[in-house]
């Protein structure tokens, strides 16, 4: 996946693209609004995250000029800026998407999926691999050793957040968000308990194990057996 990153702050750009490159993304910096618009309708993007802030052209700008000619691109919005009527001109303007900062990654990367899964793209990386388990994002579908492994929506976006944040806490809060972004509430009879205890049955035999992290959330780590020497 082919992501524009339009940030001014070399920090905060430098530390997202690491981590959505380590996503799966191929990310480009654009440090300005005008270097951003050009990127955005001279080069192919599949998603594109834009900073209103922008300097010599805010984002705002950037992103009305570039719905001209790219109507479909999916864009997020990235920005300090907490106003309703911010958001609600960014949002009319043809965002996908609108996240504050300061933000957590975790959703970040469920919302930029969310939006392409909307758009009709895959996300992220084609496929996912950890232990002995395959995961295609597109399809939602698991393998182990060859074998396909039956899972839910749910299930099946509960694994792609923990295979993306592998050895990283995922909250609840995190995993019920990535369920609503993907169009469906979370009700009260489908807790992350339900749903995490039914995958650990599921990929028992994939050299990996979910770990319960007490007060904080759940944790994919590659079971010691597993490891590749170094």
């Amino acid at each position: 996946m082919q992501l524009l990153l339009a940030e001014d702050d070399q920090i905060l750009a430098s530390g997202l693209g690491a981590l959505l490159t380590a996503a799966g993304f191929t990310i480009k910096h654009a440090p300005n609004g005008p270097v951003a618009e050009y990127l955005l309708t001279t080069e192919d993007y599949d998603i594109a995250i834009l900073d209103l802030g922008l300097p010599m052209m805010d984002g705002l700008t950037v992103l009305k000029k570039v719905r001209q000619s790219r109507p479909n691109l999916p864009v997020v919005v990235l920005t300090a800026l907490d106003k309703l009527d911010s958001r609600v001109t960014s949002l009319n303007a043809g965002a996908d998407d609108y996240i504050l900062k300061p933000f957590d990654f975790a959703e970040l990367l469920a919302r930029l999926n969310a939006v392409l899964r909307r758009s009709g793209q895959g996300t992220g990386s084609a496929e996912l691999l950890a232990g002995d388990l395959r995961f295609d994002r597109a399809s939602r579908r698991a393998l182990i050793h060859a074998s396909p492994v039956d899972l839910t929506r749910r299930e099946a976006i509960l694994l792609d957040l923990l295979m993306t944040q592998v050895d990283k806490v995922v909250t609840k809060d995190q995993i019920a968000k990535a369920w609503s972004e993907d169009g469906n509430e979370v009700g009260a009879g489908n807790t992350a308990e339900v749903h995490v205890h039914r995958l650990r049955r599921k990929i028992e035999n994939s050299g990996l194990a979910i770990r319960t992290i007490r007060g904080l959330g759940y944790l994919l780590e590659v079971e010691p057996s597993n490891e590749q020497p170094a």
